[in-house]
């Protein structure tokens, strides 16, 4: 009630003030500007404040406080006010509705729905124009699927078919806990958390994949220590490094030729293959520890 109270003294003290004169404005918006008058700055700014209340009162079918939409409106005409340039000869009106629709569009996007969207141009202008559009549409003697409508808009406002689509599933359906109950009665009813589909592995699944990764670690390990240092280098280098090195880049570093490094690695990995084929355990199949060639 309070709220409503002031909103209304809001609107009637805005439906009070004076209308500017060109000229006026452009004397507030200098005296602001170069010196900084408060007084300048709270006549230009109440001025128009019909113009706010105008611009929150085409966003108020978004179910947020108007009281809400105004201050926000009134946030974009101080931005307005602090960016305004008197000597470009264009209404102070024409350049604050920009940030005033700015500012409103802002704090609807960040407030209507706990799920972050339009945060892109093209989402922004689904976010603001599909329900407009939709009933646009809708008023047409030809009645349309949901896919026609969804081309339909989509060619309008110049963005792809599957964007209106997730955007108009948004816009028909407010937000839901995923702690709501799910059933009748208190007896046995399940939140909506309990059927979400978990793509984890299963704990018994982690816990065999974590024995075999370090089973077969060991197993590479003791077939490592059949290398002699040299093929232990090249093969680190050249196999088991994120990034592989050249041939030529260790033969450079050898000494050697970069097909002297290849015979080296050819039978370096002969050995690994020869030391997994022995030491693996029984039971394990042929592909489970390997180096590729």
């Amino acid at each position: 009630m309070i709220e409503d109270r002031a909103r209304r003294q809001l609107v009637k003290a805005a439906m009070a003030a004076p209308y500017l004169e060109r000229q006026q404005e452009h004397e507030l918006a200098r005296r602001w500007k170069d010196d900084r008058d408060q007084e300048a700055l709270h006549t230009i700014t109440m001025a128009h404040m019909r113009l706010v209340i105008a611009m929150a009162a085409k966003f108020r079918h978004f179910g947020l406080p108007m009281s809400d939409l105004i201050q926000e409106g009134h946030v974009g005409l101080l931005e307005a006010a602090a960016r305004f340039e008197p000597d470009r000869e264009v209404r102070f009106s024409t350049y604050a509705t920009w940030w005033i629709r700015a500012s409103i569009q802002d704090y609807i996007l960040r407030n209507w729905s706990i799920v972050r969207g339009g945060t892109s141009s093209a989402q922004k202008a689904l976010f603001f124009n599909l329900r407009r559009l939709r009933a646009r549409l809708a008023q047409g003697n030809e009645i349309l699927t949901d896919s026609a409508i969804h081309a339909e808009i989509a060619t309008a406002l110049g963005v792809q078919v599957k964007d209106v689509a997730v955007m108009d599933a948004r816009l028909s359906g407010a937000d839901t806990s995923l702690n709501a109950p799910v059933g009748d009665g208190d007896n046995g009813s399940s939140d909506r958390m309990d059927f979400l589909r978990c793509e984890a592995p299963l704990p018994d699944e982690q816990v065999s994949r974590m024995i075999d990764d370090e089973r077969r670690s060991a197993w590479l390990r003791t077939a490592l220590d059949q290398l002699n240092p040299r093929e232990l280098r090249i093969i680190r280098e050249r196999r088991l490094a994120e990034d592989g090195a050249t041939l030529e880049s260790l033969g450079s570093a050898l000494g050697i030729s970069k097909e002297r490094v290849r015979q080296i690695e050819n039978r370096a990995l002969e050995k690994l293959r020869s030391a997994l084929a022995t030491d693996r355990q029984p039971g394990a199949t042929k592909n489970e520890v390997c180096v590729s060639a």
